[in-house]
């Protein structure tokens, strides 16, 4: 950008690395400020993306796989095993995904709601003109709901029937 301009720096100031057009430190590695956060920031995405991809494949609490040498004979049984393995570790991480993952849009009109999504008692997010339940045709049972928290906090009381003198 400080080409463009024909702008050139004075002598003991660099321009950014990434042509942005603020002066870069050799402290950032002769990046501005917020281009070496975001370089920072990326490459600690990637590491922590990295360890966590080793760590499901080979979580802590699990016992060292043992490898089979040459001498070993192959069984069915053993790969069957293996198997199992794989799969259930590819499961775990893909239902771990699908609930960090949370609805961001209102199921009526597709509006964004980030933060603020209300989720009704149906479970289906909504937005705020959407959330009551006469707006969006909400399948929930409120009235059973109701009937059942009366029946349940109000017992059937019965006294003891007198004896007739």
């Amino acid at each position: 950008m400080a080409e463009e301009h024909g702008f050139q720096a004075p002598e003991g100031h660099r321009l950014c690395a990434n042509n942005c057009g603020f002066f870069g430190s050799p402290a950032t590695q002769n990046f501005c400020s917020k281009c070496y956060r975001d370089i920072s920031m990326k490459a600690e995405q990637e590491k922590s993306a990295k360890s966590a991809v080793e760590n499901s494949l080979f979580p802590a609490h699990a016992p060292p796989m043992v490898f089979p040498t040459s001498s070993a004979v192959f069984s069915p049984e053993n790969s069957d095993v293996d198997r199992r393995r794989i799969e259930e570790a590819a499961t775990s991480t893909e239902a771990a995904a699908a609930v960090a993952l949370k609805p961001n849009r209102c199921s009526s009109c597709r509006k964004r709601v980030g933060l603020m999504g209300f989720t009704c008692k149906c479970g289906v997010t909504f937005c705020g003109t959407h959330r009551y339940p006469e707006q969006h045709g909400c399948t929930f049972d409120f009235k059973a709901v109701g009937r059942e928290a009366i029946a349940r906090d109000n017992p059937l009381v019965k006294a003891q029937k007198l004896d007739k003198i």
